[in-house]
């Protein structure tokens, strides 16, 4: 998630997954991919690199999970069971592109 904060001072937190597009005219605005709209105080830029720092943070936190063997794939059905026995939810290891 990433703070922002609208005109009128108040702060909030957005997915930035839902973030269909921003622009400036001239306060930001940005248009989330159910036609919502926020008016922002921060620029287009500072929301950019937000957005851009959230997103390279996910990735960071997947290699890291990998790298310790926190996160392995599953093809045993008990493999993916919580503790008590209930169905955890799938989780899908990311590795790096190919050539």
């Amino acid at each position: 998630m990433i703070h922002l904060t609208r005109l009128n001072g108040q702060g909030f937190v957005l997915n930035p997954d839902l973030i269909l597009r921003a622009e400036t005219t001239p306060d930001t605005v940005v248009t989330l991919v159910d036609g919502t709209r926020y008016l922002v105080e921060e620029p287009i830029d500072v929301l950019a690199e937000r957005v851009l720092r959230y997103r390279a943070s996910v990735v960071a936190v997947a290699r890291e999970l990998t790298a310790t063997g926190q996160v392995e794939s599953s093809t045993s059905p008990d493999d993916d069971a919580a503790p008590g026995g209930s169905p955890g939810p799938k989780v899908a290891v990311l590795r790096p592109r190919r050539g």
